[in-house]
């Protein structure tokens, strides 16, 4: 298939999804040529603020492939992520995003997550949208919880 058959394809789930009730996205996940997920957002259909399109396709494509790394994969949307999905897919080892309908054209209808990439690329003391407090725990110099993890993630190595 092409890139165009694959942005179709989104766009068609974007679309059947509004139909059915839900926000205007979905997302195709391809490896290879092969589509290992179909998703579309779920906020409302799950009561989950996380169900976006690109992160259902996500999980849908960690379970097919049994993996949490999905490296050479490219994401097909049908509207621009917003940085929740874009760093999710960057800790995947997502290799490309193609992006159909940008936030300049979901703007005028409340869909741009313009305003969100901006106030998360100010430092968090200078956010407006939540109070950050920092409390420091007593081995915060030589994490312990960090160290733990480090050391289990080389033992398979």
């Amino acid at each position: 298939m092409s890139d165009k058959a694959f942005m179709d394809e989104a766009i068609a789930l974007a679309r059947e999804n509004v139909a059915g009730g839900g926000q205007p996205f979905g997302a195709v996940l391809v490896k290879d040529g092969k589509v290992i997920a179909r998703a579309v957002n779920r906020i409302e259909a799950d009561n989950d603020p996380t169900a976006h399109a690109e992160l259902v396709a996500l999980r849908e494509a960690g379970a097919a492939l049994a993996t949490p790394r999905l490296d050479g994969c490219t994401v097909y949307v049908s509207g621009q992520p917003c940085p929740m999905c874009l760093a999710a897919m960057r800790n995947a080892g997502i290799a490309e995003i193609v992006i159909g309908y940008t936030n300049e054209n979901g703007a005028p209808y409340g869909l741009s997550s313009a305003a969100a990439t901006a106030e998360l690329s100010r430092p968090l003391e200078e956010q407006s949208w939540a109070v950050i407090r920092y409390f420091a725990p007593e081995d915060a110099a030589t994490p312990g919880i960090y160290r733990s993890w480090a050391a289990r993630s080389t033992e398979g190595s």
